[in-house]
């Protein structure tokens, strides 16, 4: 059925099925989310486990190991990622795409679950949970206030913002940074439980004991059943200090008499300034599947009206993520406007004839909206990967309306009435525009199937620009005809070839003339251009400037908090002095590491976080790399302080990753590594993961005197937990109030445990009566690892080079040569990770899917055109588009990154519909009796304008991107629109040229083989 032919004779189908796609798309534009990158959406699994005061070398071995190795044998895991910090176990197990995220939480409850025995008793049962999270926050707020202490302001925080903000749609997590939480405290006297032959651990178990309310049993007085409840818990501080509890001798004592009772607060294990004021930050995270810009716009209206009710409180955005995320939007949408109006105005340039253009520009529209329906029915989100494809495929949207249009007004000037010159048109061009359609959808369709974090990515990409080119052949074939048959006006002159149609044409015939000489030149070209790729540098993603860093601060192991909060302070200020700065936020007791899906926050008072919050692009000259390498510079001079300046994940850090068994053979290399790298010239500090021994105080039993005194290990290390720490969180006492519970945590006063004589005297409780800890035991001051890493059940270190500005591919290349790596040590491995692995990942899943794009444009034009030899022909122009596509990225110094492949694909697709255009219109022409060379110069002649518009409107379009010039940080989409440029040009150049000459050979070939088949002698 000739649907053309159907729609021109037949034109309000066709109006009613656009006008209801068009409502449709516009309806499903308005409730897609916008995002910056697709949601990563990865079977991820996280596993918790805490027990409070254990070293990290202890819970490797009674915890991590045991966890791990029940893991292992679950089906489709990609890597066990480990770390273990003072008192807390953090297992991340990543699981490939294939893997059912719920089938994956089960199964890893499960193994967690049958490991229970054998973890230690005191500790909490792990937790196990998807992660559901984004792993950087949205938005943060700095919240302060005149009238409320920090006490106050921190359970105001916790209870009445956190309630608010959770109703807000999108809000997954709102934690608390800085303040202190609110603790009683019964601070013991060392000579009065001396005196006593007292413990603080049989204190704390004691008050547990009598602070409670319990319930259980029933009661059936006056012929009706009641509940039991015992009712022993006092409800203030002033009712704690009277309470008496017994003793294990029978006697009986008030805790105000064995110490000294406060309504007090935690230790802060968390500080927060703002430009150097101190306040309490309030982190918001949204959850996937929701749009950044949708949830932090909804968070800024809550947090309005939460002021509004709460005028003691002050609240201040400190620093969002969503800026960036609005620039790239913005500018991706400029893209999509400007690449729009320039094709309409390259049709016009070219035709003369606003009714022909005025039918290309209705042509956009209506191919772009009802793509959104199909994204928003996908669960897609307007980001900048979507956008992308959006913005590339306008060119070949406008180009189907070219082709069917040129067409047309070519059938008019021949002096045809409209209606015939579009039946007729339509019906000629028909096949190649079917054929340059699924030959584009066969491009992008295999690379929705690639594997990976780059497999989520181009899989929005791909559909998207095959639903696109698919609604664009749709317009083509039904609405473009038909408007045309009824828009526009019969010409009675035929158009004269200009000079620079003839020039061309003389060309195609001299190349046509010399067809071995134009071999050759194209051999020459093809294999220059493939002697270029050594020279790429590869990355994952370009290197962005989203007006944002981060610096993180190190320092030696053991350090107090207040020793952080001082040179966090000293590095605000003097990063608050570089023009460019706009805001510094640190946050004190906490480190961030890396970026997108592998960033990382872990809690320790030794480490901060600083933010720098740089002006707009707009409003400075300098790029974010260049403040970086300032930052860098300054904060050199911070004394003892490990400074690494980036947040990774975007293009700024090269991760090695080594791993083994060995642990000091790890330490061994990784020590030459680290020095080997900063060898390497231009690049910005080296740091690692490598821990630190963190300072202990070890206390080694003499079991014989212990033995003698019946005091165990466990009653010893129990005696000194409590004494100087209290007892673990689930076993204090806890002071009942209307909304919370105060935990009331027993230990000795401050002042006695401040040296090792302190320790020593410490009541031990034994078989017969409580003795000093010196007695039984050694004190001394030790070390052990501060941090543990491992991955993969092995030890690991991962070493992170900040690239300065250089290309990751590059500096890994270099890296790969050191000694260190290049002669690795027996039982130490490296591991690819983050980058490293995204873009090998990439790079291998590219190549399939353009091995599989490949093969599909082949199966199509074999369909389409019934010959297994002529689309040879046209496969032949993808290597004519290599030189043009990889140049240009070698000469701007710009790496091989997930753009330019985007790029690359997109070139794929026209160069062969650029093909597909002159081979189908010779083979058409030799069908009616024309002669090869004369069919081929006809449709040299009759294709050079269609293709040459086409080319012209995508360069143009793709023009204001590659200069730079659509606002908010293009770094993402220069590498792609370049690609395009160099790639469109070369090839349309070379094509119009080579692609006839070719067909000559591959017609040869057919001829001879068809002669060979009908003269059997001959093949003897």
């Amino acid at each position: 059925m000739n649907f053309s032919s159907f729609s021109i004779r037949n034109p309000v189908p066709a109006i009613l099925l656009f006008a209801m796609l068009t409502v449709g798309g516009l309806m499903a534009f308005g409730q897609l989310k916008v995002q910056n990158f697709p949601d990563m959406d990865l079977p991820t699994i996280s596993i918790t486990a805490t027990l409070d005061g254990a070293a990290p070398a202890q819970l490797e071995t009674e915890v991590a190991r045991i966890i791990e190795d029940n893991l292992a044998s679950i089906s489709l895991l990609d890597h066990i990622t480990t770390t273990i910090s003072d008192g807390l176990v953090s297992i991340k197990v990543s699981f490939t795409l294939e893997k059912d995220s719920e089938e994956a939480l089960n199964e890893v409850r499960n193994a967690v679950d049958s490991v229970k025995a054998d973890l230690p008793a005191q500790m909490n049962t792990p937790s196990v949970t998807k992660v559901t999270l984004q792993s950087a926050p949205l938005v943060t707020y700095s919240v302060s206030s005149t009238k409320l202490d920090a006490t106050e302001l921190s359970w105001f925080i916790d209870n009445d913002m956190t309630k608010a903000l959770l109703t807000v749609k999108g809000v997954g997590q709102v934690s608390r940074m800085g303040g202190i939480d609110r603790e009683i405290h019964i601070d013991l006297r060392p000579e009065t439980m001396a005196s006593l032959g007292l413990t603080a651990a049989t204190v704390s178990s004691q008050l547990r004991t009598v602070q409670a309310d319990t319930s259980g049993g029933y009661g059936e007085i006056g012929g009706t059943r009641q509940t039991v409840r015992t009712l022993g818990a006092v409800s203030g501080v002033e009712a704690l200090k009277a309470l008496r509890i017994p003793l294990p001798n029978g006697n009986q004592i008030g805790l105000d008499e064995v110490g000294t009772i406060t309504d007090s607060h935690a230790r802060p294990t968390s500080l927060a300034f703002l430009d150097g004021k101190p306040v309490t930050a309030v982190e918001i995270k949204r959850s996937n599947g929701f749009s950044d810009t949708g949830v932090a716009k909804d968070v800024a209206t809550k947090m309005k009206e939460f002021a509004t009710a709460h005028p003691e409180v002050t609240i201040e955005e400190a620093y969002s993520t969503v800026g960036p995320v609005i620039d790239n939007y913005d500018g991706s949408m400029h893209m999509l406007y400007e690449g729009a109006i320039l094709a309409v105005v390259v049709v016009w340039l070219f035709l003369r004839d606003w009714r022909a253009t005025l039918l290309s520009a209705v042509a956009l529209p209506l191919s772009v909206i009802p793509t959104f329906l199909v994204m928003y029915l996908f669960g897609f989100s307007l980001n900048i990967i979507t956008l992308l494809a959006l913005s590339l495929v306008v060119g070949i949207l406008v180009d189907d309306a070219i082709v069917e249009i040129e067409n047309i007004a070519r059938h008019l000037r021949m002096g045809k009435k409209p209606l015939d010159a579009a039946m007729e048109a339509a019906n000629e061009i028909g096949l190649a525009v079917i054929a340059t359609t699924f030959t584009l959808v066969a491009v992008f369709l295999p690379t929705a199937f690639m594997s990976g974090i780059p497999g989520l990515l181009f899989r929005q990409f791909g559909i998207t620009a095959a639903v696109a080119v698919l609604a664009s052949l749709v317009v083509a074939r039904l609405l473009t005809p038909m408007m045309a048959a009824y828009f526009m006006t019969p010409q009675d002159h035929e158009e004269k070839d200009g000079i620079l149609m003839r020039a061309y044409m003389a060309l195609a015939k001299a190349a046509l003339t010399y067809r071995k000489t134009t071999v050759l030149v194209t051999c020459v070209v093809v294999a220059l251009s493939i002697a270029a790729i050594p020279f790429l540098k590869s990355g994952f993603i370009p290197v962005a400037d989203d007006s944002r860093t981060q610096v993180t601060l190190t320092l030696q192991p053991g350090s107090a908090i207040e020793q952080t909060r001082v040179v966090a302070e000293q590095a605000s200020d003097i990063i608050s002095r570089i023009p460019e700065v706009s805001h510094v936020f640190a946050a004190v007791g906490t480190a961030s590491s890396g970026g997108g899906p592998d960033a990382t926050t872990m809690a320790n008072v030794a480490t901060a976080t600083l933010v720098v919050v740089l002006k707009p692009i707009s409003q400075r000259e300098r790029k974010q790399v260049l403040v970086e390498g300032d930052i860098r510079d300054l904060l050199s001079a911070l004394p003892g302080t490990r400074v690494a300046v980036g947040g990774g994940g975007n293009g700024t850090r090269l991760e090695v990753t080594l791993a083994s068994d060995d642990a000091p053979m790890l330490e061994t290399v990784v020590g030459q590594l680290e020095e080997q790298l900063r060898s390497l010239s231009g690049i910005g500090a080296v740091t690692s993961t490598a821990s630190r021994q963190a300072p202990e105080i070890q206390i080694t039993p003499d079991f014989e005197k212990a033995a003698t005194l019946g005091v165990t290990t466990g009653t010893l290390a129990e005696a000194v937990r409590v004494a100087t720490n209290g007892d673990y969180a689930s076993s204090l006492a806890k002071l009942n109030l209307p909304q919370r519970q105060i935990p009331i945590v027993v230990r000795y006063a401050a002042d006695s445990r401040m040296s090792l004589d302190h320790i020593k005297a410490l009541r031990v409780s034994g078989a017969w009566g409580s003795v000093e800890l010196g007695t039984i035991a050694d004190v001394r001051i030790g070390g052990s690892p501060s941090q543990i890493d491992r991955i993969d059940r092995m030890r690991n270190v991962t070493v992170s080079v900040e690239l300065n500005g250089r290309i990751l591919g590059d500096v890994y290349a270099e890296a790969q040569n050191l000694p260190a790596l290049a002669n690795l040590a027996p039982g130490v491995f490296l591991v690819e990770q983050g980058e490293l692995q995204l873009s090998s990942d990439m790079l291998t899943g590219f190549a399939t899917a353009m091995a599989i794009g490949i093969f599909c444009i082949y199966a199509v034009l074999v369909l389409l055109f019934h010959d297994f030899l002529q689309p040879f022909t046209i496969l032949m122009a993808l290597p004519l588009a290599i030189g043009g596509a990889l140049m240009p990225l070698i000469m701007t110094d710009m790496s091989f990154s997930m753009s330019a492949v985007i790029g690359l694909l997109m070139l794929m697709g026209i160069v062969t519909k650029n093909s597909i255009l002159l081979v189908e219109y010779a083979i058409v022409s030799r069908q009616n009796g024309m002669a090869r060379i004369e069919a081929l110069i006809d449709a040299c002649h009759k294709r050079a304008r269609p293709i040459v518009m086409t080319t012209v409107a995508m360069a143009a379009g793709m023009l204001p991107v590659a200069l730079s010039l659509t606002g908010g940080d293009s770094s993402f989409r220069q590498p792609m629109a370049i690609v395009v440029i160099g790639g469109v040009i070369t090839s349309t150049i070379l094509s119009l040229v080579v692609i006839p000459v070719i067909f000559t050979f591959v017609d040869d070939l057919h001829q001879a083989l068809r002669w060979r088949k009908h003269d059997p002698a001959a093949a003897v």
